[in-house]
């Protein structure tokens, strides 16, 4: 290994030679300074506000994570996923867009949130949601640096769903029949076995989270190695890492299941003469998945007993009658006997099953490669020009999935069982379908996507004296094509931005950009998109200069207007649109008729852009010589012109509802506005040898619908005025107790009964519909929250780390609780409705029917999603750099644990916690070694 590490130094030593050399500090400290922003990089102390930035050099040393964007919500003032609750922001690692789970938190330099419409809109239309920018590393030393890490994590599930066994279902099943006056399909002969035990194999009771199926931990391992360095005219930075992740499966092919993921990652940065420098980037990701073709998690929420008796997966062969020779050899001619013991069981109406298929269903590949590659070339062109500067971007990177899999049919045997002096015999099977292997390997789910960027800009930064000008002038662009889809993503632009300040006390910023979009007519594709800035340094001025307790203090503002297309769906949302086939039409039903070609949309060739009006003001400061740092934000964005078929200001004749028929035309009408506030502050303290740092980020958001087409009756159902998130449905009385609460009271239909749900009659006409729902609370909470800590003794670090989300609401809609027709009943079920525990009962009465009557939108199944979150702690050492005095080849190792995910303290922290058809959450605890060469 040795010997290797000096063949790979001496190759360092012969590139041409880097430009700038830094030490690992100096790097740590231009990168904590100096942060990328749109198309450039500005001093901290410089930003016009709307810009968060996290080091992510600073952030790796003390929290292990797996997605470049994991705990940010922490670190960063109004992210919580979406920035500003806007949208899905624009991802862009180093200026190309991609998506942000190719790209390891080890490889990156910087991650800086682009809120503010100032700060994003030299990206163009497809910026207008905001803009996540992932820079990653580069090169910055001499020499050869060399880091290898090294993880093992455990995966423990949270929960699982809690399902009822054979005999209670049984029991509820016949219970859910009698309440809608049908006969019991279960008699207690049936029940009583089934609760005995006796026999599990004639007598089933599944449990698919049992052991015998479901581990109670699995595995991840990762290994990472850098390798950064250089010369005088060349640097370098490469990453190599490769994971493994298993799964919770503990039988058949489930056992296999995995994912594998290997990438290589090199940046070089060169210097070619003293006015030309560029810069190459590339790099591969090869992800591979393995997985049954069982269907296990989903199958788990909804597989019940299908006919008059429970689904057994599994027969023993030793339950056969040893007589019974036809029996034993139709079996024994099966392609799939479990373990030299046992059968595949089945019914004529359930001929696969989830265990079954885990054996014998064979399984399925996922292959993706992606291959990225981006270069820029950089001219100093002082000679001609003082402090102008050309920049030039390349970019182009493929993606090709698909998907392999081995698809196999199987028979399953359905039973008889006799007793015999209390032993229970098999004495007959009957088979259904046929074991068929054919080894041929299927291919689907192909899918291409190529991306092809470039980019040109102009830059300009001089000073005179306290004046400092900064000016750019850009064109910028990007396709992505995919298979599947005719039109491609597109995104062009120019931009301008002219930047002014005068002794980095006042300043002035005027950014815009011309945009195009095809998804207009002609004549309105093409459109300005201007953003004015002010800025001023109050620290600065004669009131605050010599204040000592406050080193640093920055008001800023802006207001702009982004035009953006990507709430535009779809492209020809202008035009006419007809069918081909429409609706059959004659005069008879024999003969002449015809099929009429229907107007399924009008034109309006006026269509124009969405437009983001944005205000902002925000404060900036650093007190007690950088003991207290904060940065806050006040917005408020309006998205005018969203479109709409707006029947309110057509007449009523423009559509037909048979034939479907319309002539209605998209347009800008709808309007919606946010406002709220963000909030990013620091506590940096020493307390003898501790090191202390505290941080908070906290958003508080509003929305509402300010403008929107309806034309409704009551003034509840309007949408204008209300929250853009808000939740809909009805506004619950409790249970119906009686018939006469039932015959005196308004109802969803005739089906109704005592013990289901009783809503209020908003409008008073006797019936439950639609025109009765009102708004009952929010999709998303208004308020949220992130706190971090870390504290350093000696060589230990401690770092911890929660976020909160406070206000929202959600409905317990999954198929665990509502449960209704012939669905799988879990333990919410045991408090329903019956005459009995009519005063305690907190679940509707049971139905073998639909859902209309209880299973709707309603507070009865509202509950609160405020909830706090211990996302991590972890506890690194550093081991003693006497250590490693000397030539020692090892120059310092880091070890460390950390948990991920260990707490919530919630009210409703058992549902939210709970998935239902899908694996379950899990919390992850680690163990990771860090070993710089």
């Amino acid at each position: 290994m040795k010997h290797i590490i000096k063949n790979i130094a001496l190759g360092a030593a012969l590139l041409p030679v880097a430009a700038v050399a830094q030490t690992e500090k100096e790097y740590t400290d231009s990168v904590a300074s100096q942060v990328n922003v749109a198309f450039r990089t500005v001093n901290e102390a410089d930003l016009m506000g709307g810009v968060s930035t996290v080091n992510m050099i600073e952030q790796a040393k003390k929290d292990y994570t797996t997605y470049s964007l994991d705990g940010m919500d922490a670190l960063v003032g109004g992210y919580n996923g979406q920035l500003w609750n806007q949208g899905e922001a624009l991802v862009l690692v180093d200026g190309v867009p991609r998506d942000a789970n190719n790209v390891l938190p080890t490889e990156i330099e910087q991650i800086t949130f682009l809120k503010a419409a100032s700060a994003v809109v030299l990206y163009g239309s497809r910026a207008a949601k905001g803009v996540i920018l992932i820079t990653t590393k580069h090169g910055r030393n001499d020499g050869l640096n060399v880091s290898v890490r090294g993880n093992a994590s455990l995966y423990v599930p949270k929960s699982y769903p809690k399902y009822l066994g054979s005999a209670a279902y049984m029991e509820l099943y016949n219970e859910a029949l009698q309440n809608d006056g049908k006969a019991a399909v279960y008699s207690e002969d049936d029940i009583y076995h089934y609760a005995s035990n006796e026999n599990p194999y004639r007598y089933p009771n599944i449990n698919f989270f049992d052991s015998q199926y479901i581990k109670k931990t699995y595995q991840r391992y990762d290994g990472t190695a850098e390798f950064s360095g250089g010369g005088r005219l060349a640097h370098f930075y490469a990453n190599i890492g490769l994971s493994n992740v298993g799964s919770l499966m503990n039988f058949g092919e489930g056992k296999n299941n995995h994912t594998t993921r290997l990438n290589v990652r090199g940046n070089i940065d060169l210097r070619l003469n003293d006015w030309i420098d560029g810069y190459v980037n590339a790099n591969a990701t090869f992800y591979d998945a393995r997985n049954d073709n069982s269907n296990f998690w989903s199958e788990s929420a909804t597989m019940r007993p299908t006919s008059q008796y429970p689904l057994v997966p599994f027969i023993p062969i030793s339950y056969v009658e040893e007589a019974d020779a036809v029996t034993l050899k139709t079996i024994q001619n099966s392609n799939y006997i479990i373990d030299g013991k046992y059968f595949l069981g089945g019914t004529q109406s359930q001929q696969t099953n989830p265990f079954a298929a885990m054996y014998a269903a064979g399984y399925n590949k996922y292959t993706s490669r992606q291959m990225q590659f981006d270069m820029g070339m950089n001219f100093d062109l002082n000679s001609l020009v003082k402090g102008l500067k050309l920049k030039t971007k390349f970019a182009v990177d493929y993606h090709t999935q698909y998907n392999t899999s081995i698809n196999n049919e199987y028979a399953v045997y359905e039973a008889k069982w006799n007793n015999y002096s209390g032993q229970d015999l098999i004495t007959s099977i009957t088979k259904y379908g046929t074991d068929k292997r054919t080894g041929t390997q299927n291919l689907s789910n192909s899918h291409d996507k190529q991306l092809i960027l470039m980019q040109a800009q102009l830059d300009y930064d001089r000073s005179f004296g306290d004046h400092n000008l900064n000016a750019t002038l850009l064109a910028h662009g990007y396709q992505i094509s995919e298979d599947g889809k005719y039109h491609r993503t597109s995104n062009a632009n120019l931009g301008l931005q002219l930047a002014y300040n005068y002794a980095h006390t006042y300043y002035a910023d005027l950014s815009m950009a011309a945009i195009h979009s095809a998804k207009l007519a002609e004549g309105h594709r093409e459109a300005i998109s201007p953003v004015v800035s002010l800025g001023w340094r109050l620290k600065n001025e004669s009131f605050l200069r010599n204040v000592k307790a406050v080193d640093d203090l920055k008001l800023t503002a802006s207001y702009g207007i982004i035009n953006q297309d990507l709430d535009i769906e779809k492209y020809y949302m202008y035009d006419y649109v007809f069918t081909a086939t429409g609706t059959w039409w004659g005069w008879n039903e024999v003969a002449n008729s015809m099929q009429t070609s229907d107007s399924q949309q009008g034109s309006n060739y006026n269509l124009g852009f969405i437009k983001r009006k944005e205000f902002r003001a925000g404060l900036t400061g650093s007190l007690w010589e950088g003991a207290l740092k904060f940065d806050a934000n006040f917005f408020t964005t309006s998205t005018n012109g969203l479109l709409t078929t707006a029947s309110t200001i057509y007449p009523s004749y423009f559509q037909t509802y048979w034939p479907v028929s319309t002539f209605l035309a998209n347009t800008n009408y709808n309007n919606q506005r946010r406002t709220g506030v963000d909030l990013t502050l620091n506590v940096h303290q020493k307390f003898g040898e501790f090191d202390t740092n505290f941080g908070v980020s906290a958003m508080y958001y509003t929305s509402k619908n300010t403008k929107w087409d309806e034309n409704v009756e009551y003034d509840w159902l309007k949408a204008e005025g209300q929250s853009v998130e808000a939740m809909r449905g009805y506004e619950c009385l409790g249970f119906f107790k009686d018939a006469d609460d039932v015959a005196n009271s308004a109802k969803i239909n005739n089906n109704t009964k005592p013990g289901d749900l009783k809503y209020k009659d908003q409008n008073g006409d006797g019936i439950i519909d639609s025109k009765d729902q009102v708004v009952i609370g929010k999709w998303t909470n208004p308020f949220q929250m992130g706190v971090h800590f870390t504290v350093k003794y000696k060589d230990f670090t401690l770092f911890a780390q929660g976020s909160g989300t406070f206000g929202g609401n959600g409905l317990k809609n999954g198929k665990d609780t509502w449960v209704y027709g012939d669905g799988k009943y879990s333990d919410v079920v045991l408090n329903r409705w019956t005459p009995e525990t009519a005063s305690t009962a907190t679940y509707p009465r049971l139905t073998t029917e639909s859902g209309d009557l209880n299973f709707v939108a309603s507070d009865f199944w509202k509950y609160s999603t405020s909830a706090f979150r211990l996302n991590k702690v972890q506890l690194t050492y550093d081991l003693p750099q006497s250590i490693f005095a000397g030539d020692s080849f090892v120059k310092g190792v880091s070890v460390y644990v950390s948990g991920s995910d260990l707490l919530t303290i919630a009210k409703e922290r058992k549902y939210m916690e709970l998935n239902v058809g899908t694996a379950p959450q899990t919390r992850m605890y680690n163990l990771g070694v860090k070993v710089n060469l």
